[in-house]
């Protein structure tokens, strides 16, 4: 009944560069990792990236995800045909398989899972690396073709793939199946329920309830923040899938989940753009370290999807608030403007810049996300409830409800000051318009009707106006807004500067700037050269030193008062700045402060980052991963006390990782390890921490931890004979644990030039 578009401005531009993305992307290289895991030959070469990995397969559902809600939106047909095309395809692909199945990567993990014995661990299932996680995206992509774009088959193909999931899956117990439930699966439970609603078999809705994770919902249920150290994008979509299930079974504790989870991601473990997570991980509460590797953008597009929930269930303004806040800061600032391409992290570190992925090489999962990024921009602009209209975002854009109202909002926001909704269309009915109050807000809003200054009753946030509404009413308002300043949770000296809603970012230039950020590898400039980045002397709030001397692109600029030289700083909206170093997160500090401060810290690590030749966090995903992490015997874990990841081995087990080394230097190992740890006792048995160390076979060192310095990580160096290096660009590094010994953990693993 009700379509929304936008129609000028900066979200309509960032929507035409993401919709040309995704008209240009060939579909057979989509495609072709699902007719190879058919034993087929593909009709073009698959893209490269996590297209050539077990995980291929996810991007053409993002994809279908994509192209269907902005088909929805602008109407383009070639974008339907395409839709039409790729179903085809994969209904054609999964008549190969009498199952029903049909994915990027062969079925053969399934079938193991399905066996009821098989090998899990937090990203692998099966041998295979996270596939229900891959799966999950083409199931959500059938969905919305069929919802959103009327794509018939695309139900056809979801019926039968649903039908192998569930005869499969049947013959697992309870217990088998949470089991199942430790590897990274996505919103399984989310796309089982909306089969149910499409299908009516109760089946379906038996089986999202299965997906869902006692291990994680039931803390949050009871109220409980247990999120310290866990994946964070493993877990959001486990919520949005309760959330999902509240709408159609109504059980309170699915509502109960929901709620919780989100005030505490948005309040207590989330950035100021809005996003969340360090090495895809959550930290403990109320800290906020910045990194490189921070707000994850999969991240925010999910927690997007969960405030529509939330609002939906009880309109408050202050669930658009956040939703302002992450669209404006984070997803818009993901794309690049330029090349439409998208961004993995959004780096905090000072200093530092944003890197995209590349049209055809990366695929990474926020590429994915992010092609449906700027489809879903027009999504949440208003809200109807029954008889009511909610204008949550200060967005150009027009609203239709059918042969009803149609509304069209002009406003060049944040540019401007004011809003205007025009009523285009009208019968003469009753309907209530409710206008967000936004909490930055720093005068009257001064509505006025057809000219006419009007009080309107404020309802949880929002003004509300009932009248017959006729063709050529017309509201306004004001959005007067100011400089404002945010302080990080764990630290008073670390702060950002906002303009309203808008997160200003420093322009720090191109000083040692790398020759593309956009790039295969986004771990690539993990180690890159910083820069010093000015710390802001002052006490005074950021209206008395920062002034805005360009309104037509919000360009301000401060006072001499960075330091060290009595610099002047430019901050600009964070979403207009790319291919540049930038900073989000200033040191601040008094005079006193400042001549007092020591940079010891800084320095080390300045030097550390220096030496650098390359770095793995033992016990994260993406990390090992692209350091061909290869185990036996090992697990991870997470100890909040230090809030860092660690890997082990046992019982002569191993873990072993690729590092780059350079040939012609001498070469350092440096281990980090917690100082508390030492010999164990499991079931009487004594295990003691003694472990070999190898560089490519040749052993370099055996360590043995005993526990002297404790409740704090300490480094240990270890040479590399040149002898092992010379010639070689990288090496193998194993952690070696004898029979009945440990290994580790080891928090980090650093390779250094001397």
């Amino acid at each position: 009944m009700e379509k929304v578009i936008l129609t000028q401005g900066l979200f309509k531009d960032s929507e035409q560069k993401g919709k040309t993305y995704l008209v240009v992307l060939d579909l057979d290289r989509l495609i072709a990792p699902c007719y190879e895991a058919a034993g087929q030959k593909p009709k073009a070469k698959r893209y490269g990236g996590w297209e050539e990995k077990e995980i291929a397969g996810h991007s053409i559902g993002h994809w279908l995800s994509a192209a269907a809600m902005m088909y929805k939106v602008t109407g383009d047909q070639i974008l339907k045909d395409k839709l039409e095309y790729a179903v085809d395809e994969l209904a054609h692909v999964q008549s190969f398989d009498t199952s029903g199945y049909v994915s990027g990567f062969n079925r053969a993990c399934f079938d193991e899972v399905f066996s009821g014995d098989f090998r899990v661990g937090h990203f692998e299932l099966g041998g295979s690396w996270v596939p229900w996680y891959s799966l999950h995206k083409i199931f959500a992509g059938l969905i919305d073709a069929y919802q959103l774009a009327d794509c018939q088959k695309a139900r056809l193909v979801l019926e039968k793939l649903s039908d192998w999931a569930d005869k499969g899956l049947a013959k697992l117990t309870d217990q088998q199946f949470q089991h199942m439930l430790i590897c990274e699966f996505g919103g399984m439970n989310e796309v089982f329920a909306d089969v149910y609603t499409i299908t009516g078999d109760k089946r379906f809705l038996n089986l999202a309830e299965r997906f869902n994770d006692l291990r994680i919902l039931s803390p949050l249920l009871n109220e409980v923040d247990d999120l310290a150290g866990k994946h964070a994008n493993t877990q959001i979509p486990k919520v949005i899938g309760v959330a999902r299930l509240y709408d159609v079974t109504e059980k309170e504790e699915y509502q109960k989940i929901a709620r919780f989870f989100w005030e505490q991601v948005i309040h207590h473990h989330s950035y100021v753009i809005g996003g969340n997570s360090n090495a895809e991980h959550f930290g403990p509460v109320d800290t906020e370290p910045l990194g490189i590797l921070t707000t994850e953008t999969c991240n925010t597009y999910n927690m997007l999807k969960l405030t529509e929930y939330l609002f939906a269930w009880s309109p408050d303004s202050r669930y658009m608030d956040y939703y302002e806040n992450a669209l404006f800061n984070h997803i818009l600032a993901s794309q690049d403007p330029e090349s439409g391409m998208k961004t993995y992290f959004i780096s905090t570190e000072p200093g530092h810049f944003k890197v995209y992925c590349t049209p055809d090489q990366s695929f990474w999962c926020c590429t994915g996300s992010g092609m449906e990024n700027p489809a879903r921009y027009a999504k949440n602009i208003y809200t109807r409830i029954d008889d009511k209209i909610y204008v949550n975002l200060f967005i150009a854009s027009e609203f239709t409800l059918a042969n009803q109202i149609k509304l069209k909002q002009e406003t060049q926001f944040p540019y401007q000051q004011k809003s205007k909704l025009l009523v285009t269309e009208a019968n003469g009915a009753t309907h209530t318009i409710l206008i967000r109050v936004p909490y930055w807000l720093t005068g009257e809003m001064n509505v006025s009707i057809n000219g006419e200054n009007v009080e309107a009753h404020v309802e949880h946030g929002y003004l509300k106006l009932t009248r017959h509404w006729h063709q050529g009413d017309c509201i306004t308002w004001d959005l007067p807004m100011s400089l404002h300043t945010y302080t990080a949770k764990d630290n008073p000296h670390h702060k950002a500067f906002l303009y309203g809603p808008i997160v200003l970012a420093g322009k720090l230039g191109h000083d040692r700037f790398p020759e593309t950020d956009i790039v295969a590898d986004h771990l690539v400039y993990n180690n890159y050269p910083l820069i010093d980045v000015p710390t802001l002397v002052t006490t005074e709030e950021p209206s008395a030193w920062l002034e805005l001397t360009d309104p037509a692109t919000l360009t301000f600029t401060s006072r001499p008062i960075g330091e060290p030289g009595q610099k002047s700083v430019t901050m600009i909206p964070f979403y207009r700045l790319h291919h540049e170093r930038y900073t989000i997160y200033w040191q601040v500090m008094s005079e006193q402060d400042y001549q007092s401060y020591q940079q010891d810290a800084d320095q080390k690590a300045k030097k550390l980052r220096s030496m650098t030749v390359d770095y793995v966090q033992p016990g994260e995903q993406q990390p090992e991963i692209e350091h061909d992490i290869q185990a036996k015997q090992s697990s991870t874990g997470y100890l909040n006390l230090v809030d860092r990841h660690y890997r082990d081995a046992r019982d002569g087990g191993y873990f072993s990782y690729q590092l780059a080394v350079e040939a012609e230097q001498a070469n350092t190992l440096i281990v980090t390890y917690y100082g508390n740890d030492q010999e164990i006792f499991i079931d009487g048995k004594s295990y003691p921490r003694q472990f070999n160390i190898l560089v490519d076979q040749a052993c370099i060192a055996t360590e043995t931890l005993t526990g002297t310095n404790p409740k704090q990580l300490v480094d240990q160096a270890y040479p590399i004979p040149q002898s092992l290096t010379n010639g070689k660009n990288s090496v193998h590094v194993c952690f070696e644990a004898p029979e009945g010994k440990i290994a580790g953990g080891v928090y980090g693993v650093r390779v250094i030039r001397n």
